[in-house]
């Protein structure tokens, strides 16, 4: 099961490295940004800037949200280009004040940025219902890359998995818990104990130890 995980948060994180390029690439050979929602892009940088803001103003470990930084970056990208060949350049400098101030905004006060952490998962699908509505509006796929779409559907069913995962450590079920004492052991009593707790064949979602000096 660990091999699995570590295979999944690995592998998604190189995926999300390379996501967006293979859109830009499209965009980019056609010199035409058509069947690429403006409305969907946007609203999924809006997404990735809470839950990156959010990660940051709580102080999560950086690993647990590196490739945000990478998503956001390909995704200002892919905004530039899409603007440019829509013709729509001049509308770059109102989104660029929006998402610097709505940045400073979120973390104002408390209640702002954690309703606005709720709201990802809305946002994240009201992105994608954006982009098949303008499939379905302009019955066009025109420059939407299909291999950028299978990654995105790839990283959501990792993420799936590995939320799930997080559920023992994040919200443990105290009837599993474990209490392990031992009354008047020192340091080195602990360590010799523990290859006999704790067997290799065991699986402990957070294990803590405690030792009272």
């Amino acid at each position: 099961m660990e091999a699995l995980l570590a295979l999944a948060n690995w592998s998604t994180l190189l995926v999300c490295m390379v996501i967006k390029l293979p859109q830009v690439v499209a965009v980019l050979a056609a010199r035409s940004a058509r069947g690429v929602s403006l409305e969907s892009l946007v609203l999924e940088l809006s997404g990735f800037l809470v839950f990156l803001r959010y990660q940051s103003y709580y102080s999560y470990p950086l690993e647990t949200y590196l490739e945000y930084p990478i998503l956001i970056a390909q995704d200002v990208i892919l905004l530039l280009f899409v603007l440019h060949y829509s013709g729509n350049m001049k509308q770059a400098l109102p989104y660029i004040v929006i998402f610097v101030g709505g940045w400073y905004f979120l973390t104002l006060q408390k209640w702002i940025i954690d309703l606005a952490m709720n709201l990802c998962t809305l946002i994240s699908a009201a992105s994608k219902f954006a982009q098949l509505r303008c499939l379905w509006q302009t019955r066009d796929s025109g420059q939407v890359s299909a291999l950028t779409w299978s990654m995105s559907a790839y990283t959501c069913a990792s993420y799936s998995l590995l939320r799930v995962t997080e559920a023992p450590i994040c919200r443990p079920d105290i009837s599993f818990r474990e209490v392990c004492c031992l009354p008047g052991a020192r340091i080195r009593n602990v360590t010799e104990a523990l290859s006999r707790i704790i067997q290799p064949s065991d699986y402990y979602p957070m294990l803590l130890i405690h030792v009272v000096a």
